[in-house]
């Protein structure tokens, strides 16, 4: 059986995060369950996220290996 590469290269480290790069993020109330998205701003304490499936709207999220977007900034409140 062959297994597929993952179709998305992610960054895991904080300090290198630029505009473009993909990102796996996280949603507390998903328990964890990772999202893809595409950083679209980066600040000293945080980044802007799109998620392909909302393309026009921009998240707020933690900036650390996996970023974490509030459930409210998520939507999922």
């Amino acid at each position: 059986m062959t297994q597929d590469a993952c179709p998305f290269e992610f960054n895991f480290d904080p300090a290198t995060f630029k505009v473009g790069d993909t990102v796996s993020y996280r949603v507390p109330r998903f328990m964890g369950m990772p999202f893809a998205a595409t950083i679209a701003a980066v600040h000293e304490d945080h980044i802007e996220i799109v998620d392909a499936s909302e393309p026009g709207r921009t998240m707020r999220a933690t900036r650390e290996s996996r970023p974490v977007v509030s459930d409210a900034e998520a939507g999922a409140a």
